[in-house]
């Protein structure tokens, strides 16, 4: 493939300076080859080698790295409207788990569906963030807790990228909840994690492992036992971490290196320095605080005091944050959360690469690959000051362009 050349954009590369904490350059131009950028720079200092190279016309549209969803559940069965109602009607998040409903009613629902039928409804849920310039999104299991439907969940999330243009991270969660089969037998059913992990590892369907550490989840024993697991083979680890109560799962994730801890809301100081040395991500999570009624919102000032790396993501999942739009959460992360539009900005871009392990993508400079999405914006700040309107032109994906109806290049 040719080298080509992107003219008359703005570029927020993500890369920050004293200043200027996007990194933006006005009259910008990006060249890239196949799936690789090779320069990003202001225009008029395009080098010579280029300027033969096929031109691509932005019309001053704004330009910053593809976004990325770096923790959802987008494969799923089944539907918890009733929980809604429930919810809404007085009972909390706890009391319909411990009665049955919750993840365990998804589980049902998950196991009885074939193949194709996940698939399709996944399809609807990642066309939605696909639409909002996401190039890369993280899919987790943990609606099977049985062999079986764990493998068919994280091969139907592995097909998605064969059928739609975006690069997806497959994450085993065969410790989301307690298997049906396993009632009072926590640490029997670890030990099935255990061989599942095994078995799934072995086909190739698992990129990172992750555990819900809670009291309605897994103990901290429990989770150690799978990040061991996870350690053995190589695989890196994540944890959904201080949703509902200060477990200190944070402090022993960061102890086995995590890529990142999820949720937060109660993260204590002395799990925060954990985290800090062990440079994880804070993966913080707006649909489940704002869909669930919290009213403890995560220590961000603490996060900013430890230099801790701050992302935000969907969390994409029916029963907490039955959301697909990465754009809100952008604007969610900066009102209910305070963030700043460009610590948000950040979250979906350069940090959700590295709360992935994909140092390849999230900035725009020379080598990173060639995933970027365009915007009919006056600011990169507008996509969290604006939402509900569709701002994305398309996007440019491993070098090829993945247009939206008004694209024009």
């Amino acid at each position: 493939m040719s080298p080509q050349v992107l003219i008359d954009c703005q570029v927020a590369t993500m890369i920050p300076q004293p200043e200027n904490p996007l990194g933006m350059i006005r009259d910008a131009a990006i060249v890239w080859q196949g799936e690789q950028l090779h320069w990003v720079g202001r225009r008029c200092d395009l080098p010579p080698q280029w300027t033969n190279a096929q031109l691509h016309e932005a019309a001053g549209a704004w330009v910053t790295p593809g976004l990325i969803d770096c923790h959802t559940h987008l494969v799923w069965g089944g539907s918890r409207s009733q929980e809604f109602r429930l919810r809404l009607n007085g009972a909390s998040y706890e009391e319909i788990a411990r009665a049955g409903g919750g993840i365990i009613s998804t589980v049902r629902a998950t196991r009885a569906a074939s193949d194709s039928e996940l698939q399709e409804a996944a399809l609807k849920r990642l066309d939605s963030l696909l639409a909002e310039g996401v190039t890369t999104v993280e899919i987790k299991s943990g609606y099977g807790l049985e062999a079986e439907t764990e493998a068919k969940c994280l091969r139907v999330a592995r097909n998605l990228a064969k059928v739609r243009e975006v690069s997806i991270c497959t994450t085993f969660l065969g410790a989301h909840a307690l298997a049906p089969e396993f009632v009072n037998q926590p640490d029997a059913y670890i030990d099935t994690v255990l061989s599942m992990l095994s078995e799934l590892y072995n086909e190739g369907l698992v990129d990172a492992v992750d555990v819900f550490c809670e009291r309605i989840g897994f103990s901290l024993a429990q989770t150690e036992r799978v990040f061991k697991a996870a350690r053995n083979l190589n695989l890196p680890i994540k944890l959904h971490a201080e949703q509902l109560s200060d477990s200190h799962g944070a402090a022993l994730a960061a102890r086995y290196g995590a890529l990142s801890c999820d949720h937060l809301e109660w993260l204590n100081e002395e799990s925060a320095r954990a985290m800090s040395q062990a440079g994880t991500v804070a993966v913080l999570l707006p649909g489940a605080y704002y869909f669930l009624r919290e009213t403890r919102v995560p220590p961000v000032d603490l996060l900013r005091a430890q230099g801790i790396p701050i992302a935000l993501s969907t969390d994409c999942n029916p029963g907490s944050s039955p959301c697909n739009s990465l754009l809100l959460m952008l604007s969610m992360g900066c009102t209910l959360f305070r963030l700043t539009p460009e610590e948000a900005l950040t979250g979906v871009t350069r940090h959700a690469a590295r709360a992935l392990g994909c140092i390849d993508r999230g900035i725009l400079q020379t080598g990173a690959r060639s995933d970027l999405a365009l915007w009919d914006i006056d600011h990169p700040s507008d996509l969290c000051y604006v939402f509900g309107q569709h701002t994305c032109r398309g996007t440019l994906y491993g070098g090829a362009w993945r247009a939206t109806s008004t694209l024009k290049v």
